[in-house]
């Protein structure tokens, strides 16, 4: 059995309420319990802070001993140095995802200081970019 886990960043917390023209009404555990019961044969575990070096600590936590993480940064992305070395320095593959085509959006939201180390990029699928990745490490 596969052991992953999401980690989502700052304002994911919101979803289902936050801009839903973008990001859909369903909220992120709505989500999180259907796509656990379409893969059983996985361990999903979820994980969600708006602080950045709470995100560095659950990479750091889980980048060695998991099967994959699937992370979405959210606006860490395009600022954090941080989280991008975190990634870096760990054995777990990470898979960089994003509910909305960051490249259709901001200028700003064009550059990811994570995606340099990530074994693949998933974004603009809505919240199957996270079914996705997850099918990438399965």
């Amino acid at each position: 059995m596969k052991k992953l886990i999401i980690i989502n960043g700052p304002n994911l917390n919101l979803l289902g309420k936050r801009e839903p023209n973008i990001y859909g009404s369903l909220t992120f555990t709505e989500f999180l319990d259907k796509i656990k019961s379409k893969y059983p044969n996985a361990s999903i575990e979820h994980y969600q802070s708006n602080i950045e070096g709470e995100l560095i600590d659950k990479i750091q936590e889980v980048g060695f001993s998991y099967d994959g993480i699937i992370l979405n940064a959210a606006a860490y992305t395009h600022t954090s140095i941080g989280i991008g070395d975190a990634v870096k320095a760990i054995e777990t593959p990470v898979v960089e995802v994003h509910i909305s085509n960051t490249f259709g959006r901001e200028e700003f939201r064009h550059q990811s200081f994570v995606s340099p180390n990530a074994k693949g990029i998933i974004l603009g699928f809505g919240l199957q970019s996270y079914e996705l990745a997850i099918q990438s490490f399965l």
